[in-house]
């Protein structure tokens, strides 16, 4: 039982797990969805899903969590002797999203440096990234960066998104005020939030659900994690509903600031990571005081990718002092050593093992496809049939209420996990598996 570790506050907590949901897929892949998908009509669908798939699963999570105090593995396995298997699936995927995640880490320390000493972007990224060496070194630093706030323990991953998820709202909107008054910046507004009817489609709901289940970091064991650390006294729905709250508010505010500079000139807003080291880069070159800009923006990054990253390794370190009964500094230091050395392969998938494939994939692309379809759509198809029917929810019930506030809505809650949340996580598990599938055949 980690009875001795709790969250000081309750600001603390929020901030940390935000922290942890707010990626570098909010800063770039949830506003290119909504503007490729519809706009306006995408957000709303995607607000639908947070409703009725992210924050009842987030719940679930964060109630279990607090409820047994314990790691994802025995948290799991408190509830049913074979329910191990879905803290499994989401110890390993965080473990392995860490190891390349940890990559794309590094690349944004090499600008913020870059931009430090010379007042420019690396020259060439493709370049940069293929070297057999400086891709490793940066993510190494950035893992051991990782490492030492993980290493301070429960209060070091507080202090740091305390100080961390406001400056990144603030720095957020510097880019903002400078992005929209661009000439031409409308266009980018345009973009991201006027409805169209035409590019809204059945692939466009379906990427809303994908979004929802990935943006929030469901079925990772962040949230069980983070829950076992939660005191009694706070509201749980509140809780969820301000994480997820803030996950959106900053994703929108991402398209607000990257979108108008790209529109404005003229460039191509559907790269995904590419936009990020690739094409911003350019708009800072032609903007005045873009180096000052640009080290603002790539330091919001480097917030967010390490508030996320922070929470991935807490999530393997909780398991090794709560199941295998590590020490919590033994533990930090092996498993970010293990992350790194890992994560090493991928680093190298755009040179040195560029012509590595598996299943017509990257290396880098192949760890990501493991994690994103296969170990977190499983853990949310198992973690429903263990919660909703295996086990009885009305237990996580109880611990709702444990602050003394009736959950009123407890009858719709439970009916979504046992029903309509199992369906739509078939949906993105079905959809993963046919995109492996189109990849496989070429």
């Amino acid at each position: 039982m980690k009875t001795n570790n709790q969250w000081a506050s309750k600001l603390g907590f929020i901030m940390a797990t935000a922290g942890a949901a707010i990626g570098l897929g909010n800063l770039w892949k949830f506003p290119y969805l909504m503007g490729r998908n519809g706009g306006g009509a995408f957000l709303a669908v995607y607000l639908l899903f947070i409703c009725i798939l992210g924050v009842p699963v987030m719940m679930v999570e964060m109630s279990l969590g607090r409820k047994t105090r314990h790691d994802p593995v025995q948290a799991y396995g408190d509830i049913h002797p074979h329910a191990r298997i879905v803290g499994v699936f989401g110890v390993a995927a965080a473990f392995l999203i860490l190891s390349y995640y940890s990559v794309i880490g590094g690349w944004i320390l090499k600008y913020i440096v870059n931009y430090a000493t010379t007042l420019a972007a690396p020259a060439d990224f493709s370049e940069f990234i293929s070297r057999p060496v400086e891709p490793v070194f940066w993510h190494f630093l950035f893992l051991g960066v990782t490492t030492l706030i993980c290493y301070c323990g429960i209060s070091g991953i507080e202090r740091a998104s305390k100080a961390m998820m406001p400056l990144l709202f603030v720095l957020l909107i510097v880019v903002i005020v400078r992005s929209v008054t661009l000439p031409g910046a409308v266009e980018g507004l345009k973009f991201v939030f006027i409805p169209h009817a035409s590019a809204f489609t059945l692939s466009a709901v379906n990427a809303a659900l994908g979004q929802v289940f990935y943006s929030l970091s469901l079925c990772m064991g962040i949230t069980i994690t983070y829950g076992s650390y939660l005191s009694e006294k706070e509201n749980i729905p509140k809780s969820c509903l301000s994480v997820a709250g803030l996950d959106t508010l900053i994703a929108l505010m991402a398209g607000i600031a990257i979108f108008p500079a790209v529109f404005s000139f003229g460039l191509e807003p559907g790269q995904g990571p590419g936009l990020i080291f690739g094409t911003l880069p350019k708009v800072f070159s032609a903007i005045k005081g873009g180096p000052f800009f640009a080290l603002v923006f790539f330091a919001l990054v480097l917030f967010a990718a390490v508030t996320s990253a922070i929470a991935l390794l807490e999530v393997t370190i909780s398991f090794a002092v709560d199941t295998l009964r590590w020490s919590r500094k033994k533990a930090t230091v092996i498993l970010g050593l293990l992350c790194f050395l890992v994560g090493v392969p991928s680093a190298l998938s755009f040179g040195t093992l560029g012509q590595v494939t598996i299943l017509n994939y990257s290396v880098f692309d192949f760890v990501g496809m493991i994690t994103d379809n296969i170990l977190l759509p499983f853990g949310g198809i198992t973690m429903c049939y263990y919660i909703g029917w295996k086990w009885n929810p009305e237990y996580l019930v109880d611990e709702v209420e444990r602050d003394g506030i009736p959950f009123k809505l407890k009858k719709v809650w439970i009916f979504f996990i046992r029903f309509l949340t199992p369906i739509l996580v078939g949906v993105v598990t079905v959809t993963g598996f046919y995109s492996i599938y189109t990849i496989v055949r070429g």
